[in-house]
């Protein structure tokens, strides 16, 4: 009994350990997808907004390179192109400095999903290995997400994508369909219960003479003496760079520190056809009878050439 006790014990505090260490992670490691995923059922909002833009407020490009069209029941290759500055550092959530992290969401048709490992060639493997991409949630299969990830080494992420079959699901068609998606690179500047990370410019919210500065381990305080004779504090979270110094008069909102953020989010749209076979082999199917008719003109037309030449020598 005292046995079956100790274990329990031991259980516990292992489980107490490793949950202990979830909640110490650094907030960049808690980065997107994993808040779209917990806050919103779908990541597009009705005004076509990906809903990544609410916390990573600033507006980056992004790239996406798809073919224009597919056949059904197949595979294909969807890129993500996120380009971003590769000399500049993002500040962290514990104040440092790092390198940036990259994240993408891609929104397909419904009917069209992750391809199957099984069915990728030894090419999709390589360009695909080390990424792991998975569905939004498990009625998203359309929805595809993947992040954060090194941006030094996925600066183009590849999406492995299996077409529908119209023959096995009623609901697709053979039709043009839109391509949704956004990435971003780096850390947001709103986590998604509204409060500001450190990845932002930090403003006076009192105007007044700058009185005192005090760094700490974890945040510089600022003193600030207001006219009319009250001396207000304000936090300045570690590693940001201040640009106020001692004595200087400040306004109500003028920058305290510089802007530290680096990155941003972007998403663009583009267009794709699930193509009928049938209609490909009707298109050659016409294309062969124009050459062989345009063919036999020419035949018959030599031929007729040669009989007038026979007739005029006789």
């Amino acid at each position: 009994m005292i046995k079956n006790i100790k274990s329990q014990n031991l259980a516990l505090t292992f489980i107490s350990f490793f949950s202990g260490l979830v909640f110490l992670l650094p907030d960049n490691a808690l980065a997107f997808p994993i808040y779209a995923q917990q806050a919103y059922e779908n990541p597009r909002e009705a005004n076509g907004r990906i809903v990544c833009a609410n916390c990573h407020l600033a507006q980056k490009p992004t790239e996406f390179e798809s073919p224009t069209s597919v056949l059904p029941d197949s595979i294909f290759e969807t890129v993500v192109k996120i380009p971003y500055d590769k000399t500049k550092k993002q500040i962290l959530g514990n104040g440092e400095k790092g390198d940036l992290n990259v994240g993408a969401v891609v929104i397909m048709p419904e009917g069209f999903k992750l391809a199957p490992k099984s069915r990728l060639d030894a090419e999709l493997k390589a360009k695909t290995k080390g990424v792991y991409i998975t569905p939004y949630s498990p009625t998203k299969e359309n929805i595809l997400v993947v992040g954060p990830i090194a941006a030094d080494k996925h600066e183009s992420i590849v999406f492995p994508m299996l077409s529908p079959d119209p023959k096995e699901n009623k609901d697709v068609f053979f039709v043009k369909y839109p391509l949704y998606v956004g990435a971003n690179r780096g850390r947001g500047q709103v986590y998604p219960t509204g409060e500001k990370t450190n990845n932002n410019m930090f403003v006076a919210s009192f105007a007044g003479k700058v009185q005192d500065i005090k760094v700490g381990g974890k945040e510089t305080e600022i003193l600030i003496a207001t006219p009319n004779g009250d001396v207000k504090s304000q936090m300045i979270p570690k590693g940001l760079d201040l640009v106020v110094k001692l004595n200087q008069v400040v306004q109500v909102d003028q920058p305290l520190t510089i802007n530290p953020n680096v990155g941003g989010f972007g998403q663009t749209e583009t267009e794709i056809v699930l193509q009928d076979p049938a209609r490909i082999y009707g298109y050659l199917a016409f294309v062969v009878s124009i050459i062989i008719s345009q063919s036999m003109l020419v035949f018959k037309k030599k031929q007729f050439e040669k009989v007038q030449i026979a007739e005029l020598d006789f």
